[in-house]
């Protein structure tokens, strides 16, 4: 199977180098770049076009100037944020610029590669511990008030979400509900706008916090009883 190439960009060169040697000793990946600052992660991307670039946000120049010209440079290229801020103006900063996942330092390096392999299928990953939490912001930054915007959905919206949600692509999800591809394009425009997002990650977010919740609220009348 073709490795999957990576670079690592991060102003730490001990944490770099733990990078590489360990997704390298799991094997199926290819290291093909190494850098320190917000400048060689743009340069790196052009001149090596990783599968995926790992990236810090508190580097010199900055990972979050670097994501944006990156992909207004190649929309396409895929980037994990890989860092120690749990803020939620940087999670969300780098998910409504475009990067596909967002994991904290600290992860062991099983974690790290599978992350790394959802990315690149085409799915997304943001590290656990920092999801419920987020779900709010995402939308009204304030995740107690107004409607579920879940509920705002039509049935085939809904339907399509939870297929998105579970890492499939518009192509995938237009095979499995016999519809058109640019049929699910339209669908997923439609989804984002009721749901206050910008892209499939905050969307499947959204979605699985109001699942969380729906399971809290049916939960609620048995822990009244019991309590």
């Amino acid at each position: 199977m073709k490795p999957i190439r990576i670079a690592v960009v991060d102003d730490h060169p001990l944490f770099r180098e733990g990078v590489t040697r360990s997704l390298s000793e799991i094997g199926s990946f290819e290291v093909v770049g190494e850098g320190s600052s917000s400048e060689e992660a743009i340069r790196i991307v052009e001149e090596r076009r990783p599968d995926i670039l790992l990236m810090d946000i508190s580097m010199p120049g900055g990972g979050l100037n670097a994501l944006h010209a990156i992909l207004e440079r190649l929309p396409e290229q895929k980037v994990i944020m890989l860092t120690v801020s749990e803020a939620s103006d940087d999670v969300i900063g780098a998910l409504r610029a475009g990067a596909k996942g967002y994991v904290l330092k600290g992860v062991g390096s099983r974690t790290l590669a599978e992350a790394v392999r959802m990315v690149a299928a085409g799915q997304s990953y943001v590290s656990p511990t920092l999801s419920a939490r987020l779900i709010g912001d995402l939308s009204t930054g304030n995740p107690h008030s107004g409607p579920d915007p879940i509920s705002e959905l039509t049935d085939r919206e809904f339907q399509i979400l939870k297929l998105v949600a579970g890492g499939l692509s518009n192509k995938r999800v237009a095979l499995q509900l016999d519809l058109q591809e640019k049929t699910i394009k339209h669908h997923l425009t439609r989804i984002f706008a009721k749901l206050g997002v910008s892209n499939r990650t905050e969307a499947a977010l959204t979605l699985r916090a109001s699942l969380d919740g729906q399971e809290t609220r049916d939960r609620a009348p048995v822990s009244r009883l019991i309590g």
